[in-house]
């Protein structure tokens, strides 16, 4: 594999204002890799994917990444690229560019993930937690721009969240914030996920939950589950939140009673969320945003009721641009956020320095 010298974000600065800065956006998930070019309009220019080795060492994983970063710099061909921008599953210190030990990432533990890419790639490279890469891409360029204060939360397999305000995230000193997919909306319920803590809203609105929710249903009462059962050749346990969408789509009974409950859900946590954010506008990404947005009307008409702020039945609830490429798009927003910073800094009139 080659190692790629490629011009900084400092000298990107330089440059004619007709010309545009590029960046490589980097997803790493716990079962691929993607990266994409994306210029500083948001706009994904290329991409490309490949599998993610998790049960190796770390140099493994490390060398599953650089394949598809080596793949999209070739075809890239002599574009300058400004930076680099990791999007990962946390914890990760943004700082430090620190991955700490991320459950479907079991190859890194404290691995150094931002310098080791500065190593191979002589690039500035940025490392943040994927939920708060993505807001930061929609806050920039996506559902959420033109809002000043934004709650992004992508709802999938997981439930994972940031806080964007004024475009820049919210980390609080510890670089921890953010966290909302593991608060607690029933603290007498069972502990179905790995946090620990009992009725958090990721073991209930999540992928899993939702899933899990449906075969209890359908394993008490066959015969009412007959329409759920048939979309899944009468396996209980090959009932998904696919399936549930499936079947809610279909007008199946269980399945509808299924997502009331999840929205019923969703509105007790948007509900404390409002109450102490008061955001602008929240945002809705991951692989369960579409099947959720249809209920959009219903958990914000249950606000009232979970929420103090006499304005939440009003407040914007939007799906995210990107998708399924959140990831890139989010690495690519944290290089351009922290080339706006860099150049912000340079123009102050104290020419004061700040880590970023």
């Amino acid at each position: 594999m080659t190692t790629r010298s490629i011009e900084t974000i400092e000298s990107a600065q330089s440059k004619p204002a007709t010309e545009e800065s590029h960046f490589l956006g980097v997803d790493i998930g716990g079962t691929k890799v993607s990266a994409g070019i994306v210029n500083e309009r948001g706009e994904i220019l290329s991409s490309a994917k490949g599998p993610m080795n998790t049960e190796g060492s770390a140099g493994d994983g490390l060398t599953a990444v650089q394949v598809v970063v080596d793949e999209i710099l070739a075809s890239n061909g002599a574009q300058p690229i400004s930076g680099i921008g990791v999007s990962s599953p946390g914890p990760v210190d943004p700082i430090s560019g620190m991955v700490a030990n991320p459950c479907n990432l079991p190859c890194w533990r404290d691995f150094p993930l931002r310098s080791e890419i500065e190593r191979i790639y002589h690039l500035p490279v940025r490392v943040d937690n994927d939920a708060n890469a993505a807001g930061l891409a929609e806050a920039l360029w996506g559902a959420a721009a033109g809002f000043g204060s934004v709650f992004y939360a992508s709802i999938g397999t997981g439930i994972g969240t940031a806080i964007v305000l004024n475009q820049a995230v919210f980390h609080g000193p510890n670089g921890a914030a953010g966290e909302g997919g593991h608060m607690s909306i029933d603290f007498r319920g069972e502990v179905n996920c790995n946090c620990g803590k009992p009725g958090c809203i990721e073991s209930m609105a999540a992928g899993p939950g939702i899933a899990r929710r449906a075969r209890m249903k359908v394993a008490s009462n066959v015969k009412k589950g007959r329409a759920l059962l048939n979309l899944v050749k009468g396996d209980v346990s090959a009932i998904t939140s696919e399936a549930v969408g499936r079947g809610w789509r279909a007008g199946d009974p269980v399945s509808t009673s299924i997502m009331i409950e999840t929205a019923d859900a969703l509105a007790v946590w948007f509900g404390n969320i409002i109450d102490l954010l008061d955001p602008e506008v929240i945002v809705v990404g991951g692989g369960l945003s579409e099947l959720i947005s249809h209920f959009f009307p219903e958990i914000q008409a249950r606000l009232p009721k979970w929420c103090i702020n006499q304005q939440s039945g009003v407040i914007p609830m939007k799906v995210a641009r990107y998708g399924p490429d959140s990831g890139i798009a989010g690495g690519a927003a944290l290089c351009l956020k922290a080339a706006s910073d860099s150049a912000s800094t340079l123009k102050s009139p104290r020419g004061k320095q700040h880590s970023a």
